[in-house]
């Protein structure tokens, strides 16, 4: 059966139908899901359609299964060029190579490799430009996951990029995650479940030496280190990206207040904390509670001999005074004044 939906398959992509052959071979795969060829020629009916994330995904699966396979190694570096990650290509492309020796479509993918990574490295030698324009013109297809099954969300670090991927309950065993220059593989194949797949062509580059990950109860933790240290707007690369603003990496990152995801409402907090102070200004007591907060507020406005008067009245007076005229308490002892109806006494210990 598996055979039948790999005929029909190759058929529709001779015909330029890449999405139907796409079909066949999914289905091919549900049918003989241990079989390298069908993952390497699902990568190059995706790589057609542009699903690059999808089509490296499927190479890493094929490699996974037979590491010899020499078309696996050339769809993974197919896929990564067009997703501009091109030491992760030039990597597979020599791998593969040494397995087809007298595969000249190796060599000259290799070339390009070379080229785009010199351009690359003189593009980021050079300093950005403070008014350097918004591009205008789409860079790459938007990626979105696959399946949806579980929800996920990030915030960062100066240096790293934190994501985590809230799936309950899932053994290590079934969860796979690389990294490249600039993309995310998340899968997890749990026995009996559809496959979950996360693969998102990321806002900005990454080390992925540096990059680890951790299955935890509950979720699924995942630590980016950033090539860069710039700010992530969103976790995706995005078609309408702005000039990435750089950042200075402070010495003690931990001391640093992390930036949450952007799906969340932001906070002006200059705004906040101006709206609290009006409240305070504004708020009115009774009471005790009152007239200490008239005072506070008079003593807070007051300038230095204001001050200076009011504290004296004050204590000379046992609290029955409080003056803001320095010329008039400055010199002289203020007596007590009683309100009304009382009289001031005098207690002797």
């Amino acid at each position: 059966m598996a055979s039948e939906f790999t005929e029909k398959a190759k058929e529709a992509f001779v015909d330029d139908g890449f999405q139907l052959a796409v079909d066949y071979y999914t289905k091919a795969i549900d049918f003989d899901p241990q079989n390298a060829d069908f993952f390497a020629d699902r990568a190059q009916a995706n790589i057609k359609l542009n699903n690059f994330t999808e089509a490296v995904a499927d190479a890493n699966k094929a490699i996974e299964l037979n590491p010899k396979l020499a078309k696996a190694y050339l769809r993974k570096g197919t896929a990564c060029m067009k997703l501009e990650e091109y030491c992760t290509a030039k990597s597979a492309l020599e791998k593969g190579s040494s397995l087809a020796e007298n595969d000249s479509r190796f060599t000259k993918l290799i070339e390009e490799c070379d080229k785009s990574i010199a351009e690359e490295n003189n593009n980021l030698a050079k300093p950005l430009s403070p008014d350097f324009p918004r591009s205008s013109t789409p860079l790459t297809k938007p990626v979105t996951s696959v399946k949806p099954k579980y929800r996920h969300e990030f915030y960062q670090k100066a240096d790293e990029v934190f994501v985590t991927i809230f799936a309950k309950g899932i053994p290590a065993t079934s969860v796979t995650v690389e990294f490249g220059e600039q993309i995310l593989s998340v899968t997890i194949d749990v026995p009996g479940e559809d496959a979950y797949h996360f693969q998102p062509r990321l806002f900005g580059k990454i080390i992925p030496r540096n990059c680890r990950y951790e299955v935890l109860s509950n979720k699924v933790e995942i630590r980016l280190a950033k090539a860069e240290a710039i700010n992530w707007t969103s976790l995706e690369f995005s078609s309408e990206i702005s000039v990435l603003q750089r950042v200075n990496v402070p010495s003690v990152v931990a001391s640093q207040r992390p930036s949450y995801p952007s799906s969340l409402k932001t906070r002006d907090w200059d705004k906040l904390e101006a709206e609290v102070k009006k409240e305070e200004k504004e708020e009115r007591l009774d009471g005790d509670a009152g007239v200490n907060k008239l005072f506070r507020d008079i003593y807070q406005n007051a300038d230095e001999d204001m001050r200076r008067a009011m504290m004296k009245s004050f204590v000379e007076s046992n609290g029955t005074v409080l003056s803001t005229d320095w010329k008039d308490v400055g010199a002289k002892k203020v007596e007590g004044s009683a309100p009304e109806g009382m009289e001031v006494k005098k207690w002797e210990y």
